[in-house]
């Protein structure tokens, strides 16, 4: 079996595992795999430059980045049901993850990928290029700067543990209705990070909760934590 049979084989997981995910990426199934499979190669491509990944091996690359990146498609997908055009950010994008595989899956909904470092942000614009990829664009800078108010969710992975200072920053850019939606592992490390930055906020009421994305082929435990705002 070779790496791209591992993506085809995840992506059938997904869809056997959520008939939302499966509604999503059946129709579109050969499309999402050629844009997945070429966004793997632009990856390996510039990574020994960049450092975008942490790791060289493609089966790495494709289970614990780009199936992690789709793993909550069935969660978000039905968040968004009644707002199929929603704008989305996510934000310290860095190689793309997990704006690029979820604007491939979702290509009504509009993202935008905000990412402080300009060598990476020109790789996210060459790729998005390369691809072909309409509904995504690449706001460069610090994501304190970005206009507020205007998303009606902002991802993050990868992301440093929510403390009150990155908390208000990411929530001011939510629209009224808009979430918080943070990739994150373990239910007992996030319980534990979240009880802290309630803590830490004595006075702001938080309305969270913790959703299981079990990722194709990893034995570990991953979750979708969402923030209501």
């Amino acid at each position: 079996m070779n790496d791209f049979d591992i993506l085809s084989d995840g992506l059938a997981l997904l869809c056997g595992s959520d008939s939302q995910v499966e509604a999503v990426i059946a129709p579109r199934r050969e499309e999402i795999f050629s844009l997945l499979a070429k966004y793997i190669v632009e990856i390996e491509r510039h990574n020994p430059a960049l450092g975008i990944v942490g790791t060289n091996d493609r089966r790495e690359l494709v289970v614990r980045h780009i199936l992690d990146s789709l793993a909550p498609l069935g969660i978000i997908s039905r968040f968004l049901a009644n707002d199929i055009r929603a704008q989305i950010a996510d934000v310290g994008s860095g190689a793309g993850l997990p704006g690029i595989p979820l604007a491939i899956a979702l290509p009504q909904a509009e993202f935008t990928l905000i990412e402080r470092s300009g060598r990476r942000a020109n790789f996210l614009r060459n790729t998005i290029a390369a691809l072909g990829i309409g509904n995504a664009a690449v706001e460069e800078g610090e994501m304190e700067k970005a206009k507020p108010g205007r998303f009606r969710m902002v991802t993050f992975r990868a992301f440093r543990p929510l403390e009150p200072k990155i908390f208000k920053k990411l929530h001011r850019l939510c629209a009224k209705d808009g979430v918080l939606a943070a990739y994150k592992g373990r239910p007992e490390k996030i319980k534990a990070e979240m009880a802290a930055l309630e803590a830490a906020m004595p006075n702001v009421s938080l309305n969270w909760e913790l959703q299981p994305c079990p990722v194709p082929l990893l034995d570990e435990q991953r979750h979708l934590v969402v923030i209501y705002k």
